[in-house]
C-alpha cells in the first residue's frame, strides 16, 4: 500500500468550485482497481486549505491514476484555482516500510 497526502491551498473565491471538481474526481478515482481509498478533507480553521488522501493498492497505481481522463480533467480544471502549488508526501504503513 502507498498512502499519498496531497496538500492544497486554493484561492478564497475558488473554494466551492475546487470542492465540486475534486469531489467528482474522487468519486471517479474510487472506481479505479488500484485505489483503496480517495478522500477530500477541508481544514476547519482555514477553508481554503485541503488535503487529498489517496491510498493505492500497488506502487504502480499512482501512475495509472494520472493517465485517467478524470484525473487529467481535474488537473486542468483546478490548476488556476490554487493559491500556491500543491505538494504531496508519500507514506507507507509502519509495518510495511
Amino acid at each position: 500500500m502507498l498512502i499519498v497526502l496531497v496538500y492544497v491551498r486554493v484561492k478564497p473565491d475558488q473554494v466551492e468550485a475546487f470542492k465540486s471538481a475534486t469531489l467528482e474526481n474522487a468519486a471517479n478515482s474510487r472506481q479505479e482497481p488500484g485505489i483503496a481509498r480517495f478522500e477530500l478533507f477541508q481544514e476547519q480553521a482555514d477553508p481554503c486549505r485541503f488535503i487529498l488522501e489517496e491510498i493505492y493498492k500497488t506502487p504502480e497505481a499512482p501512475s495509472a491514476h494520472k493517465e485517467t481522463a478524470h484525473y487529467k480533467k481535474w488537473r486542468e480544471t483546478v490548476e488556476s484555482m490554487m493559491a500556491e502549488p500543491r505538494y504531496s508526501v508519500k507514506y507507507g504503513y509502519a509495518d510495511e516500510v
